[in-house]
């Protein structure tokens, strides 16, 4: 068991706002896709690309292809292949597969997402596709051919038919080898379990089929610890970090910590999560309080204990991604329009401000 979840952290190497590949223009530059929400008559609809050079400095390099708010992106293993949601205004979703050519992408076909408010994309080590509707309160299950194109729909699991509060899907994840799938409702308060049948490509609740979070917590993403041991959710209606553990099928809640200074009062919503590839430290997103919380992570629980919470120098973290070499944090913050770069101390964890960047309302950042 020790293991167990290595292959979940693995695959968020390829999804949105985690580290990865890179594309480099020089041995000091970086460069990162950006997913945006529309805004007509500001900018043009689309994913941007942006470059990162050494001290921290961003450029807009420009649009690098149409695309209707698309709020969420993923590679596929081998970064041949970028999928995005497409948060359409009226009706359900949409999923859409781009091949990239370079530093360009080009368009392969489009699919339902099967449901609306389409918010959160994922893709497996061997090219399963999940989809997470946030109005639906369903996830779909697609898969990508050897050509980059996106299948019909294979399953839908709406989480009505599960009971509960009303459901709002908002991410879901891979893990052992995309054998197995974890999707987070913020409406049911549950981390849901599915077993992947690849065979007939359909999601098959595991036993059980789901863990509960508090009361109104609002889970919405997570991430897993890099050893394997471990499962931080965030919850973004009662601001807090939930530890979860595993014995065989069932997931355990172990402990729980707010991502709030203790003196802070007004209202706040919670939105990404990260781990540093060594274990060490883990980061979180306050929408509210407009800051990113740093923990140290206890080695041998778990256990976090805060660090700091580090201004976003904007407004609505929305979503936040660590470079390639975990040297820099950087911040996309929805309200205020721009794009934050935070020294990060790798030995200590902490972060310091370096600069802010316009950009066309950010709100997923893709290395």
């Amino acid at each position: 068991m020790r293991y167990l979840f290595l292959s979940l952290f693995l695959s968020m190497i390829c999804a949105c706002s985690t580290p990865g590949g890179v594309t480099q223009s020089s041995a000091e530059e970086q460069t990162f896709l950006l997913g945006t929400y529309d805004e007509p008559g500001v900018h043009e609809p689309g994913i941007y690309r942006f470059s990162l050079a050494a001290d921290g400095r961003l450029t807009n390099l420009g649009r690098v292809v149409e695309a209707e708010n698309p709020s969420f992106l993923s590679y596929n293993k081998d970064r041949s292949v970028l999928v995005s949601v497409e948060q359409v205004s009226e009706g359900p979703g949409r999923v859409v597969s781009f091949a990239v050519r370079g530093d360009e992408l080009q368009a392969i076909n489009r699919q339902t997402s099967g449901g609306n408010g389409a918010c959160h994309i994922n893709v497996s080590q061997d090219d399963y596709v999940m989809v997470a509707n946030y109005g639906g309160g369903n996830v779909e299950l697609l898969k990508l051919d050897g050509t980059g194109r996106l299948s019909e729909p294979l399953d839908l699991q709406d989480h009505r038919q599960r009971g509960g509060e009303t459901p709002h899907a908002h991410s879901s994840y891979f893990l052992n080898d995309g054998s197995e799938v974890l999707c987070v409702d913020l409406g049911t308060d549950e981390v849901w379990h599915y077993r992947l049948d690849k065979q007939a490509g359909k999601l098959r609740p595991a036993t059980p089929p789901a863990v509960k979070m508090e009361d109104g917590a609002g889970p919405r993403h997570l991430t897993v610890h890099p050893g394997g041991k471990w499962i931080y959710v965030i919850n973004e209606l009662n601001s807090t970090v939930t530890q979860l553990s595993r014995t065989g099928d069932a997931l355990t809640v172990v402990d729980s910590w707010s991502t709030l200074p203790e003196d802070f009062t007004g209202e706040n919503f919670c939105a990404d999560i990260h781990v540093s590839s060594d274990g060490r430290f883990l980061y979180g997103s306050n929408r509210g309080h407009n800051s990113i919380v740093a923990y140290r992570v206890d080695a041998r629980t778990g256990a976090l204990t805060a660090l700091e919470h580090e201004s976003v120098a904007g407004d609505w973290p929305r979503n936040f991604a660590l470079s390639p070499r975990e040297d820099y944090l950087l911040v996309a913050n929805q309200r205020s329009k721009n794009i934050t770069t935070l020294k990060r101390n790798i030995k200590t964890g902490m972060l310091d401000f370096v600069t802010s960047t316009p950009a066309p309302i950010p709100v997923c950042i893709l290395f």
